[in-house]
């Protein structure tokens, strides 16, 4: 997500272009370019996001709605989906209403609070997101290597105090980030060329060694994607392994089919993000616009995808739905 592959370079070239810059200490407000270099498709480039972002708010909406209403889907598994689906809502809403008014009404100054509170609830519930993809990687692990004590481990109070883990380590994580941004001075440009604040997309602005920052977000990294993706390693190996180690086919690809639709959504959370990751890293000459496009939909995939998978790969879900 982060745009850790826009140079300075490029970020003045866009910065001198704008009337706003200005020499200031300390601004109270940035200006959000929206998506560089391709202003002019600012109303076309709308139309797909506003369709994933309703596809997502709908989608999500309708998951809440079915789990609440549906007492057999009351199971550790569709609770873990509600926190996920609830992780989902706030994500987009944080970001995309602001994207859509640069987009449809050039509405690009944004408050320098309001800008920190959206830095922080991008990053928080990012990081949110993948911790409830452990969580249910654990509940798959017990389901099927555990099977007998899965309702005696993954209780109703062992859900929600696993949901509250998740809740205080995002929010602890991320908490640093708005502090670092507000303690640094500022004194060249107030321009971000994104359509929403990051972490590392306002950082680059201040005039201080920001190092810290750098050195901390890789921290953030490596302890969310690092250690998340390799608790869900480890539990989905002992899980192929108990597949396996079942005696008949039939009875492997059903056992499987219950690991599908968490399989699709970590693959639809991490792929994205490693792309991401290595483009920046190691593409070098491609475009901005095309760094911050590719960083926006990565945004709004997940959140899109998570309630169509579970739609249609779920049955009680597909058929409570269908009703």
């Amino acid at each position: 997500m982060e745009t850790r592959g826009t140079s300075r370079r490029e970020l003045l070239s866009y910065s001198m272009s704008d009337s706003n810059t200005t020499d200031f200490t300390n601004p109270s407000t940035f200006i959000l370019l929206g998506i560089p270099g391709l202003e002019a498709a600012h109303v076309w480039i709308s139309i797909p996001f506003c369709t994933m972002f309703a596809i997502a708010v709908l989608g999500n909406f309708t998951i809440l709605f079915i789990v609440k209403t549906e007492p057999s889907l009351h199971e550790p598994m569709y609770y873990f989906l509600c926190m996920l689906a609830v992780t989902n809502l706030i994500l987009c809403t944080s970001t995309l209403p602001k994207m859509l008014a640069i987009f449809w009404f050039n509405s690009k100054e944004i408050n320098f609070n309001a800008c920190l509170t959206q830095m922080y609830f991008t990053h928080c519930f990012s990081v949110m997101e993948s911790g409830i993809c452990v969580a249910m990687a654990f509940d798959r692990y017990v389901a099927i290597c555990d099977p007998l004590r899965h309702s005696t481990i993954l209780t109703n109070p062992m859900v929600a105090k696993m949901g509250l883990a998740v809740v205080l380590r995002s929010s602890i994580f991320i908490l640093p980030f708005p502090f670092l941004v507000r303690h640094w001075p500022y004194c060249t440009t107030n321009i971000i060329p994104q359509p929403y604040c990051l972490h590392i997309a306002v950082a680059k602005l201040a005039c201080a060694d920001t190092h810290v920052s750098t050195f901390y977000g890789l921290f953030v990294t490596f302890c969310v994607t690092g250690l998340d993706g390799i608790f869900i390693a480890v539990s989905y190996t002992q899980i192929l392994r108990a597949i396996f180690s079942l005696p008949t086919k039939d009875a492997r690809l059903k056992t499987f089919e219950t690991c599908v639709s968490h399989l699709c959504v970590i693959l639809a959370f991490y792929i994205p993000r490693l792309f991401i990751s290595l483009m920046y890293r190691f593409a070098q000459n491609v475009p901005l616009p095309f760094h911050v496009l590719i960083a926006n939909v990565y945004l709004l995939v997940p959140p899109m995808l998570n309630p169509i998978i579970y739609g249609v790969r779920t049955k009680k879900i597909r058929v409570r739905l269908l009703r």
